[in-house]
């Protein structure tokens, strides 16, 4: 796939916000322009900025769909599927957070179903292991070594944001998974995990 002039290099990292500079019109056109090639990489970084931005939930959810309907083989796995309010404020928060010492562990934030609580609809779990997000998750939903909020609640790994808090030292990515916990939590999340 030819990258278009204005669309995000496919390696750029939704931390990054390569589309920041872009006006409302210019990302609507590159939207438009990615949905129609099938463009997924392009589509997500249109929409995350979007989100960034505040623009209305019902806006984002309506391009999450468009994204899926003509882009779903090529989104990359930092996009969330459903519309969260706070994640502007999950990335913030995870990017005051840096590990020095390179290692095996990650640390991954899971999506979970608070729903039926009065704070929700949304809360999340922050955790840490040398399995990757992805493969962490599908253990806590088969049970093992689960958190039962994982394993009740869960819903996907929101990996945008600790994008770049993988491969670290195991005291490193312990540090940073309480801290992050904290913060987020500090910032009105409703915080599971972190322990």
């Amino acid at each position: 796939m030819r990258r278009r002039s204005g669309a995000p290099r496919a390696s750029a990292s939704p931390a990054e916000r390569p589309l920041a500079g872009s006006s409302a019109s210019e990302l609507a056109e590159l939207l438009e322009s990615a949905l129609g090639s099938g463009d997924g990489v392009t589509g997500a970084h249109c929409i995350h900025e979007m989100w960034m931005r505040g623009e209305f939930a019902a806006r984002i959810e309506a391009a999450l769909e468009q994204l899926w309907r003509h882009a779903a083989a090529s989104i990359p796995e930092w996009l969330p599927m459903r519309y969260i309010d706070w994640l502007p404020v999950a990335y913030t928060t995870a990017l005051g957070f840096t590990g020095a010492l390179r290692g095996r562990c990650n640390v991954y934030l899971i999506l979970l179903d608070f729903e039926d609580r009065r704070r929700g609809p949304y809360g999340v779990y922050v955790g840490m292991s040398r399995y990757t997000p992805a493969e962490r998750f599908d253990q806590h939903k088969a049970g093992i070594h689960a958190a039962g909020s994982v394993l009740k609640r869960g819903l996907e790994v929101l990996t945008g944001p600790t994008l770049h808090l993988q491969r670290l030292a195991r005291a490193e990515a312990l540090r940073i998974e309480a801290g992050l916990a904290q913060a987020l939590a500090d910032a009105g999340l409703l915080v599971e995990g972190g322990h």
